[in-house]
């Protein structure tokens, strides 16, 4: 009797519940055929990776196509990746978000924060540049302050007869 059932679950399209999978990856979550033995996650990041690595292939076969030599297309692609870097440094540079926690306690600060010169936000206890190990440089911005509102007053020559 039961493998009579079987057999009707066959043929309806109804599948019988399959043993759990762990993902390839070994994250330690469940992986499933449809995704390669892979969990959700790992297997998102697989088809992000192929996408990437096709895309860089695309470009890379137009910018030869496109070149009248190889080693034009070679530093076109230094040069793109030159400028990639510059890029990504200029994003890890970018202002910061204003933040309402405090950098070295994370307590929350609201309206309340003190904006220090090294560009962090902080509470009443922390606000103070040796209480919060600040990389600001006091002395070489005093400095340039002073260079700048006295300039250098120097008279021409006077010739004599």
């Amino acid at each position: 009797m039961a493998q009579e059932s079987w057999k009707e679950a066959e043929d309806t399209g109804v599948h019988a519940p399959e043993a759990p999978i762990m993902c390839i990856n070994n994250c330690g979550f469940f992986g499933n055929r449809m995704t390669e033995n892979m969990c959700s996650k790992c297997y998102r990041d697989t088809v992000k990776a192929k996408k990437m690595a096709l895309l860089v292939e695309n470009k890379t076969a137009a910018a030869v196509a496109s070149s009248p030599t190889p080693m034009v297309a070679e530093i076109k692609d230094e040069a793109s990746a030159s400028a990639k870097e510059g890029k990504q440094v200029a994003e890890e540079e970018a202002p910061k978000p204003p933040s309402n926690r405090c950098l070295s306690c994370r307590k929350k600060v609201g309206l309340t924060g003190f904006k220090c010169r090294c560009g962090d936000t902080f509470c009443s206890m922390h606000r103070y540049a040796d209480a919060h190990d600040c990389k600001f440089d006091y002395k070489q911005a005093g400095r340039e302050q002073i260079a700048q509102q006295n300039p250098v007053v120097k008279a021409d020559k006077v010739t004599r007869f």
